[in-house]
């Protein structure tokens, strides 16, 4: 199904809880090292992260440098990405799944109980190992104090929660005038402390 007013959009669905709506896939890459400032932004026509994750880290070659390290969640696990990513010598850290199934918090009756997810791609078996360790797993723990926190300012705070504008193109500009305005409240945040 496509829409008339605007084919560049897809039908997507947050979670299995969501309706679906015609929308696009907003991503950006976030400093870690305490800044919180966007580096690079991209937007894509698919629900999916995986597919994009390689080339929008790999964008930033040409502009401000290479991280070292990336840190990305679960819907980031792409065998395909972390591979690219290390031939240009990045490290990918990026979560392989839930160790439980349930979060902490949920009160709601348990769902019937399903056999747990077998891991058997090498390059998960190793992600998992590496994120095991205390090194990796305290690094992999800033993600969720650097990513989160920047998309709830520009949700909550800024109050952007849907594009103006209609076309991939059009849609891409609006994101990165939307990151533009976060970093420059952010740098002013920075230089008053």
């Amino acid at each position: 199904q496509i829409s008339l007013t605007d084919p560049d959009s897809r039908l997507m669905r947050r979670s299995d809880a969501h309706e679906f709506r015609q929308a696009y896939n907003a991503q950006a890459v976030v400093c870690a090292e305490g800044s919180q400032l966007i580096v690079t932004t991209d937007v894509v026509a698919t629900s999916a992260d995986a597919p994009s994750f390689a080339s929008t880290v790999l964008s930033m070659e040409h502009t401000i440098g290479l991280p070292k390290t990336v840190l990305a969640d679960t819907g980031y696990a792409s065998g395909q990405a972390v591979r690219d990513l290390r031939k240009k010598g990045i490290d990918p850290l990026v979560a392989i799944g839930r160790p439980c199934a349930r979060r902490p918090y949920d009160f709601r009756p348990p769902p019937e109980d399903r056999e747990p997810r077998r891991i058997t791609e090498p390059w998960r078996l190793a992600m998992k190992k590496k994120l095991e360790t205390t090194k990796a797993g305290n690094i992999y723990r800033l993600r969720k104090q650097t990513v989160e926190p920047v998309f709830g300012i520009i949700k909550s705070i800024m109050g952007f929660r849907r594009f103006s504008l209609r076309g991939l193109a059009k849609v891409t500009t609006e994101w990165t005038l939307v990151a533009l305005a976060y970093n420059c409240k952010r740098m002013a945040r920075l230089q008053a402390a």
